[in-house]
């Protein structure tokens, strides 16, 4: 029968047989009973007596493999200092050639910062250690100006604010969307290795819409075909004076129908009842509406795909009916962390 070899067995059956060694060694049993007895080697029976009879006592298993930190390529000190490029800057601003810190953008950064060809596969694992996953990214216009952004947040929105309280006004905020039968991002189980299959349809139709919701939780919508243009933008501003009961404060996007110059000729006429002003361009994370959008698309496309224009209009009009009956989960999408600026305010 083949010896059992203590280096095979787990720590507590091993320190087990070397505590019953002993005992039998203190019972005047000699190496070779004792060996046969485990159905270990008598080296071995040797060297548990020896280590006993120099220490008195059992020794206390050592932790195996190595110790923290020993034998890395990178010093502790290296390793804070790469994390912290990692997660302060990004690589663009360390000169590297790479639009997020891929393996490769931190195996370059690695070598530029301490000199250190690593391996493709050490990386991965100092990025596992330090808790850094690849993650699919959010997307930033490159056209964001992110002085103009600051100044709506702490200047104009606050001045809005201020205003609307003043003469007790409404403040909307409005945005329009597209809605197709294409629109579908979902992951399903399958087998695997097996990729689900996800029936779509060839043709391509949609419906738009455009929305005005208020951070005390109202919600206005008109649905449409083809584009936005001037003669339908004043027409919903129409309806949303119409259903609200105070002058409105409606904030829009900087798409170019809004700025009209028909658009600004009715908001003339109709200064007393509404005045349109415009988010920074390239910002739609700073509209409560876009939030909006984004739940639409989701509720639309989930359960069975819409097939036709009928089926994506009823879908929309369904979602929007129950979202109009539920205030507070209006309410909420100003809870998003993007969106405190607006909180700020009606605190």
């Amino acid at each position: 029968m083949e010896k059992i070899s203590l280096r095979s067995v787990n720590p507590e059956t091993r320190k087990y047989i070397k505590k019953q060694v002993v005992e039998l060694h203190k019972a005047k049993k000699n190496h070779t009973e004792i060996a046969k007895t485990f159905n270990i080697s008598y080296d071995a029976v040797s060297r548990i007596i020896r280590s006993y009879n120099k220490n008195g006592t059992i020794l206390k298993e050592k932790t195996r493999g190595r110790k923290k930190g020993e034998k890395r390529t990178l010093t502790a000190k290296q390793e804070r200092e790469i994390q912290r490029i990692i997660i302060d800057k990004h690589p663009e601003q360390v000169k590297l050639g790479f639009a997020l810190w891929t393996r490769a953008a931190v195996q370059q950064l690695i070598r530029n910062q301490y000199n250190i060809d690593m391996p493709i596969r050490s990386v991965s694992n100092y990025l596992n250690r330090w808790g850094l996953t690849c993650q699919r990214p959010t997307k930033r216009a490159y056209s964001q100006d992110d002085v103009k952004r600051k100044t709506f947040m702490e200047k104009d929105y606050p001045c809005i604010a201020k205003r609307a309280k003043k003469e007790k006004a409404s403040i909307y905020w409005g945005d329009e969307t597209g809605i197709n039968n294409q629109e579908y991002y979902i992951r399903g189980f399958s087998p695997k290795g097996v990729a689900p299959e996800l029936k779509v349809f060839p043709k391509r139709e949609t419906i738009n819409m455009i929305s005005a919701i208020s951070s005390q939780g109202t919600c206005r919508f008109m649905c449409y075909e083809d584009n936005m243009t001037q003669q339908r933008f004043i027409e919903f501003m129409k309806r949303l004076i119409k259903d609200v009961s105070k002058k409105v404060f409606f904030i829009v996007d900087n798409l170019k129908v809004h700025h009209g110059k028909i658009v600004q000729e009715w908001l003339k006429e109709h200064k007393d009842k509404i005045e349109v002003f415009y988010i920074p361009t390239y910002s739609p994370d700073l509209n409560p509406d876009e939030y909006l959008n984004n739940m639409l698309k989701q509720d639309v496309h989930s359960g069975v795909l819409p097939h036709t224009k009928e089926d994506i209009r009823k879908k929309t009009h369904s979602f929007m009916h129950n979202l109009q009956k539920n205030e507070q989960k209006i309410i909420k999408i100003f809870n998003h962390e993007k969106l405190r600026y607006i909180k700020d305010c009606i605190a």
